[in-house]
């Protein structure tokens, strides 16, 4: 049921029964002897009673009355219905509750909350129904007595019952409550009355709520987060009396209940439990909603994934609240503090999740960033991870901070995942004689560049060196593209991230899709310096793709340890990289660290300034300065200019000192 809307609730029941009274009595507080046999549909307005107030709130509630005589428009109502009120008053028709009324709302396809009420209580203290709110509840069954047991066991659609009179407007409020609480709390999705257990969604759903709210991730709720999670759900604190005597429950009925510790993860189900069996079942979704469960008991999709405006070419990066998250998340499950993530310290991690983010299984993490000698996720490989995650998908980030729980960090409930992130300025483009580049960045800390080049160039072996791992003499081509991210010190020390991308087979196709290669900041051109075949590749590509020029590019010469060869091309690199007025190729090698090092650092200067290596666009002319003899001869005038003044100005003192001796 979503807030804001109209509950539907259809009165039904033989004739006599007291249906109309009912809604009379409930609507005039009193009794009315002489009513119409079926009164017109009244909206009653969620304000009017107290018993009403419940998040989600509806809108109004609409009470339509019905008479059995009229099947067609009885049938139209009841499908039309949110929930439905049955009402009997004998045992007549009592009867009549099974041999007719719940067989035909299943003939016609009706699927819907029932309660249960037996009516004019005042004539008929014998009624086969006690008053009971709850049919959920196992304890409760023993009370109701050998003929009504089958109806609880075999109609599962019975959501509550209670004795009440219109006559005396006895209960009649209530059972009003009862038909609205069917809808905004339903007792079906969290309880299975036939095992006597909480369902197994619902379960997931505590589970992930106590990992929340663990902040330390000991496996037990302390007091102080205990009272955390009760002010977020009910938004006031437990008073130490009701504490102790929930404390004093539990420890009755699990002896494994440690007060010292706090409540473990099945103290809590166990609690959410009672709270089932007791008809209590507002407080288990006050819980699932103050942490943004639907009525489906799966997490609200404008949670998972709400609205961030993002221009077409601008990209999105962690702010610094999401990097802290991280970087406590961390922390946090680092729980041997050897500075690494292993598989099992992820796979909690990952717990109350859908698992590692299929991003991540795609681009195979962790074989995307830096690990540490045992193969466990580094702090420093983590947020380059998330990083990377963020400027490829947002979406897959502001999804897995809600799952990890970023709002709860916090004490309002307001936050948002979206302060998590942070939009960057859109890429401009500038003009310089005619020819249309990309303007300077000045707001980005995470730059995107693909690695192109003939097989076997050595692009792998570049982007594992880039994690600083080891050479490796066995050749493996690439088929799918490979991804990894790491960070970049810069000249001065500020740190960026840069995301190398080797397109693999998939090449051709990346290249000619246009938002890919929008998304690109800088491409590498990679050829195997040793290879005299190597370059004519680059040539072709260039040739063939020519959206490629708007993209500023460095050249780079692989496996530089190696001899030097002659390419077998109609320019040599050195020629063709002038012509189009870019640096020439630098030269490395992966056994050199240094070389390898200021490639990276270079990569992400061309893309703070593209202008710099923009293809074929020719640099910014000079001004022209003053020459040495100029500037020699201005600085002798400007020296002649002094020493006059000082002159002059000696002279006119002396004589000054002069006329004043004289006189």
């Amino acid at each position: 049921m979503l807030s804001g809307e109209t509950i539907r609730v259809v009165v039904c029941g033989d004739e006599g029964v007291g249906k109309s009274s009912l809604i009379t009595s409930l609507v005039k507080e009193t009794f009315v002897s002489n009513i119409e046999h079926v009164i017109p549909p009244i909206n009653i307005p969620v304000s009017t009673f107290e018993l009403l107030t419940s998040t989600p709130a509806p809108s109004s509630i609409l009470l339509i009355d019905t008479s059995v005589s009229d099947t067609a428009a009885l049938q139209q109502e009841l499908r039309n219905a949110h929930v439905i009120w049955l009402v009997y008053a004998d045992h007549y028709t009592y009867e009549r509750i099974t041999l007719y009324w719940l067989l035909m709302f299943r003939d016609i396809g009706v699927n819907l909350p029932v309660v249960l009420c037996a009516n004019k209580c005042d004539e008929d203290q014998d009624a086969p129904l006690p008053n009971v709110t709850s049919t959920d509840n196992s304890n409760s069954v023993e009370n109701l007595g050998e003929a009504f047991i089958p109806i609880l066991k075999k109609y599962k659609e019975i959501e509550a019952c209670i004795r009440c009179s219109a006559k005396e407007s006895y209960n009649v409020n209530e059972a009003f409550y009862l038909c609205q609480r069917a809808i905004t709390h339903p007792i079906l999705p969290l309880f299975d009355s036939k095992q006597g257990s909480l369902k197994p969604d619902v379960i997931t759903a505590l589970k992930r709520i106590f990992f929340l709210c663990d902040k330390d991730q000991d496996g037990f709720l302390n007091d102080a987060e205990f009272l955390e999670l009760q002010l977020r759900c009910f938004g006031a604190e437990l008073q130490p009396s009701d504490h102790q005597l929930l404390k004093a429950t539990i420890a009755g009925l699990l002896p494994t209940y440690d007060e010292a510790r706090g409540l473990s993860v099945d103290a809590f189900l166990l609690l959410n439990k009672i709270y089932s069996e007791k008809g209590r079942h507002e407080t288990i979704w006050s819980i699932l909603r103050s942490f943004q469960y639907t009525d489906s008991l799966s997490l609200d999709d404008k949670f998972l994934h709400p609205f961030l405006n993002v221009p077409a070419s601008a990209s999105v990066e962690l702010s610094p609240q999401g990097y802290r998250f991280f970087v406590d998340l961390f922390l946090i499950f680092d729980k041997d503090n050897d500075g690494g993530l292993n598989e099992h310290e992820l796979t909690e991690l990952f717990s109350p999740t859908p698992g590692v983010p299929k991003l991540w299984q795609e681009t195979n993490f962790p074989q995307t960033i830096v690990c540490n000698e045992n193969g466990y996720v580094t702090l420093q490989g983590w947020l380059a991870q998330w990083l990377m995650t963020t400027f490829l998908d947002y979406h897959t980030t502001l999804a897995y901070l809600a799952y990890l729980g970023f709002e709860s960090k916090f004490k309002t409930t307001k936050v948002s995942t979206v302060s998590a992130l942070k939009v960057t300025k859109q890429r401009k483009r500038r003009q310089r004689k005619g020819r249309s580049f990309r303007a300077q960045i000045t707001d980005r800390n995470v730059f995107s560049c693909f690695v192109v080049g003939e097989s076997n160039s050595g692009k792998t072996s570049l982007l594992q060196s880039f994690l600083g791992r080891s050479y490796s003499n066995t050749y493996s081509p690439t088929i799918q593209p490979r991804t990894v991210v790491n960070n970049v010190e810069l000249r001065g020390g500020k740190q960026c991230y840069l995301i190398l991308e080797e397109l693999g087979r998939l090449e051709p196709a990346i290249l000619e899709n246009q938002k890919r290669l929008n998304q690109c900041d800088v491409i590498c051109y990679a050829y195997d310096s040793s290879d005299p075949e190597s370059f004519q590749y680059i040539v072709d590509l260039r040739e063939q793709y020519p959206g490629l020029d708007n993209i500023p590019c460095v050249y780079v010469a692989l496996k530089a340890d190696l001899d030097r060869q002659q390419q077998r091309c109609d320019v040599q690199p050195d020629n063709y990289t002038r012509d189009l007025y870019l640096p020439p190729p630098s030269h490395v090698s992966s056994s050199w660290p240094t070389s390898l090092n200021e490639l990276f650092v270079r990569m992400v200067e061309t893309a703070q300034v593209p202008s710099s290596a923009t293809p074929g666009l020719e640099p910014e002319p000079e001004d022209v300065g003053m020459s040495p003899i100029v500037l020699a001869g201005g600085a002798v005038g400007v020296m002649a200019c002094l020493s006059i003044w000082f002159w002059r100005r000696g002279i006119v003192e002396g004589v000054k000192a002069v006329t004043a001796r004289k006189q």
